[in-house]
């Protein structure tokens, strides 16, 4: 290579920038006393913006593409530095490179408990904790507010102060949106949404950033206010166990009714749906008066078994009896009655002992 295609390589120059990280936001393009040549091949690639800084104020500013970089395409910059038409020195500016794709997976979190007050408990305090997403969409303003004389600012760096942020927002939204523990639970992707939009507002015009996607993970409250949760939600479903046995019983029905011809259902459900119903139906004796005759015994129970991987019955006692001697009721058979907490093993049952030892 001869001096003079060795002199014309180095006029040659490229500003860009690979970006091989995830999570950098702006990088400032290193130069030896900033210069550029005139001429230089500016690219800037999807999902970056190219801002030109000179003496600490914004130039011009360059979106994707591939550009050559002259004065005449460089006007806010020719007029900040005063050059006249037809300058041919080297271009004296600093270039910084700032990432417009989204960073993901930013984790935030209540640093410290939020109160609330709810209708039912009173004030709670609750925790939570997600992920957002962020995004560059004000180069200008980025530059200005936070990255300053950096030459590379990372989304860590940023991500801590919307981490206050966001725990600020959420403890404004919890406090104004009159809300009990159970709502919050079952509304999170909603109250996300809102969330997202009050961070938006406090971010987007100061410091040129948004919030594209905001997710609430998990909201948890007090280890004592997750058991008196639990004890709710117990005496609510001892309060529905008369409308589950009455389920029960219609279940058992179209079971029988669909099975008319086999086994212990054809035998007894008559005698068994009959002792069920009237348990149900008949209306409360009246009080006994000292002279009136005895009140006649409580029916027997009524059971239900299951065969096949389905319920059925109900039955009464001799039916079970019928049914232990002819083998297809068995000790593993899962039996039920009223007054009884889950489905057991027949020969678990104390009053079915009698019957298997016959």
């Amino acid at each position: 290579m001869g001096l003079l295609e060795k002199l014309r390589a180095e006029l040659i120059d490229v500003v860009e920038w690979v970006d091989d990280s995830r999570s950098t936001l702006v990088w400032r393009f290193p130069r030896y006393q900033n210069q550029i040549k005139q001429g230089a091949q500016l690219i800037v690639r999807p999902g970056q913006t190219a801002v030109f800084v000179h003496q600490g104020k914004i130039g011009d500013v360059f979106q994707p593409g591939r550009y050559t970089l002259e004065t005449k395409n460089l006007p806010i910059l020719a007029t900040l530095a005063g050059w006249k038409f037809g300058f041919d020195s080297p271009i004296k500016s600093e270039v910084y490179f700032v990432a417009t794709r989204q960073v993901t997976d930013l984790k935030w979190g209540t640093p410290n408990p939020v109160l609330i007050r709810d209708h039912d408990y009173g004030p709670i305090r609750v925790r939570a904790f997600g992920t957002f997403t962020l995004k560059a969409v004000d180069p200008k303003a980025l530059l200005q507010e936070l990255v300053g004389t950096d030459s590379i600012f990372d989304a860590e760096e940023v991500a801590v102060l919307l981490r206050s942020i966001v725990s600020q927002a959420f403890a404004d939204l919890v406090a104004t949106s009159d809300l009990s523990v159970a709502d919050i639970a079952g509304n999170q992707q909603e109250l996300a949404e809102k969330l997202r939009k009050m961070v938006v507002e406090r971010v987007d015009d100061e410091y040129g950033l948004d919030v594209p996607q905001l997710f609430i993970v998990n909201v948890s409250v007090p280890e004592e206010v997750e058991k008196a949760l639990d004890a709710r939600s117990s005496m609510k479903v001892i309060d529905d166990i008369a409308a589950y046995q009455q389920y029960q019983i219609g279940a058992a029905t179209k079971v029988a009714a669909g099975n008319p011809a086999g086994g212990i259902a054809a035998g007894g459900i008559g005698m068994g749906m009959g002792l069920a119903m009237a348990n149900r139906m008949a209306p409360p004796a009246p009080a006994m008066l000292p002279s009136a005759t005895p009140p006649p015994p409580p029916p027997p129970p009524a059971w239900h078994l299951v065969q096949g991987g389905q319920a059925t019955g109900p039955f009464a006692m001799d039916d079970l009896a019928r049914a232990a001697q002819a083998g297809t009721l068995r000790p593993d058979t899962l039996v039920w009655t009223a007054g009884m907490a889950a489905w057991t093993p027949a020969g678990q049952v104390p009053q079915l002992a009698g019957i298997f030892a016959r």
